[in-house]
C-alpha cells in the first residue's frame, strides 16, 4: 500500500485513501456452478488517530476520541452517499494481531457488497425482527443491563459487556443502550461524548488487565449503507477481539477441537466481566505516578 503523506496538528484526526481496487475488478461474472466468483470493487483508507506515535485510544483523552468517532460518523456518510454497500472500520493494534505500522490508526474499507460475515449478522438480526418486531440487540442488551453480570462499562447512552456467546477470553461489544441506531453518522454529538467515555473505559480496563498495551482486533458493524432507510431491524454495534489469556505474553491459541469443531471457553463470560470491571475502575496504569 501507498500512503499519502499529510500534515497532523494536535488533536487532528487524518484520513488518506490507501487503495483503490476498483480498476483491477473483472467485469465479468463467474458461470461456473462450482468456482463461482463475481468481481468486487471498494476503496480502502487508513486513518490516522493522533499526530503523537505513541498515544494510544486507551491513553487519549475523551474530546480526541470523540474527534476519531467523528472522522467515522464522516466516512460512513461519504461512502454511503457514493453508492457502496458496505463499509468495514476496523483498528489492529499490537504486533501479535499482526500490525505492522506501529503509530495509532485504524483501516476503512468499503466495497460494493456485503461481507459474508456481515450478511450472516444481516439475516440473523432480521429473521427475528421478523418475529419480534423489535431489533434483536435492542432486546439483548435490554436482558443484558438487567442481569449486570456480563456488564463492564455503562453510561446514559451505551453499554459495553462481554456477549453471552464470546469466544475470546476477554471479548466485549459495545452497543448502544436504549434507542435503535443503524450507523455511526446517526449519533447525536452528545453520544458521540458518551461513546467516546465508554471506549475509553473498555480501553484503559484492557491496558490495566495485565498492565501492557493490549493487544485487539476491533470493528464497527453498522446498517448496510444502501438500505439504511429500510433496515430497522438493524443494531449498530462494535466489537473487540483481543488474543490475550493470562498475561501480557500468554495468548490463546485457535487450534486443535476449537479450530475444527467448537470453540471453548478458558474462562466464564462472567469472571471475564469482572476482571474488566475491576481493571476499569482503576486509573491507567502509565498515568497512576503522574
Amino acid at each position: 500500500l501507498q500512503l499519502k503523506a499529510l500534515p497532523l496538528q494536535s488533536a487532528r484526526v487524518e484520513t488518506a485513501k490507501s487503495h483503490d481496487f476498483s480498476e483491477d475488478a473483472e467485469k465479468a461474472k463467474s458461470v461456473d456452478a462450482l468456482f463461482a466468483w463475481a468481481p468486487a470493487t471498494g476503496e480502502c483508507y487508513v486513518t490516522c488517530f493522533h499526530p503523537h506515535p505513541d498515544l494510544t485510544l486507551a491513553l487519549m483523552d475523551i474530546e480526541e476520541i470523540a474527534k476519531v468517532i467523528g472522522e467515522w460518523s464522516r466516512l460512513t456518510s461519504q461512502c454511503a452517499e457514493r453508492g457502496f454497500q458496505w463499509i468495514q472500520i476496523f483498528e489492529n493494534r499490537g504486533e501479535i494481531v499482526g500490525c505492522s505500522n506501529p503509530h495509532p490508526h485504524c483501516q476503512v474499507w468499503a466495497s460494493d457488497f456485503i461481507p459474508t460475515r456481515a450478511l450472516r449478522s444481516d439475516l440473523g438480526q432480521h429473521d427475528y425482527f421478523r418475529q419480534q418486531k423489535r431489533p434483536l440487540l435492542l432486546d439483548y442488551v435490554a436482558r443484558e443491563v438487567a442481569a449486570k453480570e456480563r456488564i463492564v462499562v455503562s453510561n446514559s447512552d451505551w453499554v459495553v459487556l462481554v456477549p453471552w456467546w464470546a469466544s475470546w477470553p476477554f471479548e466485549s461489544m459495545i452497543l448502544p443502550r436504549k434507542r435503535h441506531v443503524g450507523r455511526l453518522d446517526e449519533l447525536s454529538p452528545e453520544e458521540c461524548s458518551t461513546l467516546a467515555d465508554a471506549m475509553s473505559k473498555i480501553l484503559v480496563a484492557y491496558d490495566n488487565l495485565f498492565e501492557t498495551s493490549f493487544p485487539y482486533s476491533f470493528g464497527w458493524y453498522q446498517t448496510p449503507l444502501q438500505r439504511h432507510e429500510k433496515a430497522v431491524y438493524w443494531q449498530l454495534h462494535g466489537i473487540y477481539l483481543p488474543p490475550l489469556l493470562r498475561s501480557a505474553t500468554v495468548k490463546k491459541h485457535m487450534v486443535g477441537y476449537e479450530l475444527l469443531a467448537e470453540l471453548q471457553r478458558d474462562l466464564t463470560q462472567e469472571k471475564a466481566a469482572d476482571l474488566l470491571r475491576q481493571a476499569a475502575a482503576k486509573k491507567h496504569y502509565l498515568k497512576r505516578a503522574c
